[in-house]
């Protein structure tokens, strides 16, 4: 559990007025000095993020954010900073310790409806009130959502709260695999890993790890090879792979050496589907052929890396758009969590796969480019699309695309 990814965990955020508690909770529920407690308001500045496993919810990152009330100019974006934890927020924790003024709350559970996120209300410091259950009945009435009494001080009722949390999970459905409900148990899937000087050190890249495991999951058989190697390994199998998935860089050569009726997709294109919307990816990418000169396109990468001299965001999906258009394209970058909110400058996103943020940011990233107007795409479509292999690359999810 310690090893799950960031990106793979539950996020529970705590929201709240400034010293309510929301510090206090996350020591309380974790029984641990995560977060620095102080009487003084506005004690947390930016979102704070620990990850956790947490019974009997497991893996989990819990997030303590700035106090909505914050004021002045640096206020003022630390309370930006906070609602932008809404968009990764799997459930949310409000936490209210004074029923006085109940505004700040009532936007906050404005945000929770409108954003769909799942959410529980907690009533601090009952340690100090014996009348807490009149405030109590008074919350859920005035909110319109359910609220738990608890004391951080004393850890009452955070037993409670934790099995509450457990209720709350998200339901995101059992066919949500990266790929095993393409394959079937004892089927051979070839997972293609090229290992350049962009390859980490000693390691498989996070996308590739993920689908080994939900290979190994669905009492598949995962063969990794590189790209030089394919071919034979495809021969001397016995006999013929489910899939063959690669790595986007590699499509090509991959394309050239598997047989034109095994399945052929890209890392990439999987998280796609797995982490977005394959479809809306899928829509975005027929929109390059509507690029005209000096029109921008913003390129996003969910982490931060070192860039190598060909990196693949920077160098070469810039060469290949410009080759494929004939003209000059004006590019940005963005990457971790330094995602704009406004688009419509951008003709067209190029998105990476999302290996390292939740399905519900990228989705809240997708979602936000619709609204205005703005197409999407992936990386890996974006690849495939320009080397001509898009509609093979697509064929396993049973998507029909001519160029």
């Amino acid at each position: 559990m310690n090893t799950t990814p960031r990106s793979e965990r539950l996020h529970i955020a705590i929201f709240g007025k400034r010293n309510a508690g929301k510090s206090s909770l996350i020591n309380a529920i974790t029984n641990q000095p995560i977060a620095i407690v102080s009487d003084m308001p506005g004690t947390t500045t930016d979102p704070v993020y620990k990850s956790m496993e947490i019974l009997p919810l497991g893996p989990v990152v819990l997030i303590d954010t700035a106090g909505i009330d914050d004021v002045g100019e640096l206020g003022k974006l630390r309370v930006e900073k906070t609602l932008e934890v809404l968009n990764k927020t799997d459930i949310a924790i409000l936490v209210v310790s004074d029923i006085e003024d109940l505004t700040y709350e009532k936007q906050l559970v404005k945000l929770f409806d409108e954003k769909k996120v799942p959410r529980i209300g907690v009533l601090n410091k009952i340690d100090k009130d014996p009348n807490y259950k009149e405030k109590l009945s008074f919350l859920q009435s005035t909110l319109g959502m359910p609220f738990l009494a608890v004391s951080c001080a004393t850890l009452k009722g955070i037993d409670e709260l934790k099995s509450s949390l457990s209720k709350l999970v998200p339901d995101v459905g059992e066919d949500l695999r990266i790929v095993g409900d393409l394959i079937n148990p004892g089927d051979f899937a070839v997972l293609v890993v090229p290992i350049d000087k962009a390859a980490p050190k000693g390691r498989l890249i996070l996308p590739q790890q993920q689908t080994i495991r939900d290979i190994l999951d669905c009492d598949a058989i995962a063969i990794v090879t590189k790209e030089y190697e394919l071919k034979e390994t495809i021969e001397n199998l016995g006999k013929k792979p489910a899939i063959v998935i690669t790595d986007s860089q590699a499509f090509l050569k991959v394309d050239a050496d598997t047989p034109p009726d095994v399945p052929l997709t890209s890392f990439s294109i999987l998280f796609a589907r797995y982490k977005g919307d394959l479809v809306e990816f899928v829509e975005g990418v027929r929109k390059i052929k509507d690029l005209k000169p000096g029109d921008t396109v913003l390129i996003a990468e969910a982490c931060t890396h070192h860039r190598q001299s060909d990196d693949i965001g920077t160098v070469k999906i810039p060469r290949w758009l410009r080759q494929i258009a004939g003209f000059d394209i004006n590019f940005e970058w963005v990457s971790g969590y330094n995602y704009p909110k406004d688009l419509t400058k951008y003709k067209l996103i190029i998105h990476c796969g999302g290996c390292m943020i939740t399905r519900r940011e990228m989705l809240y990233r997708v979602e936000l480019a619709k609204k205005q107007g703005v197409p999407i795409t992936n990386y890996g479509l974006m690849i495939a699309y320009v080397h001509g292999i898009l509609p093979r690359a697509l064929k396993p999810f049973g998507i029909e695309f001519e160029y």
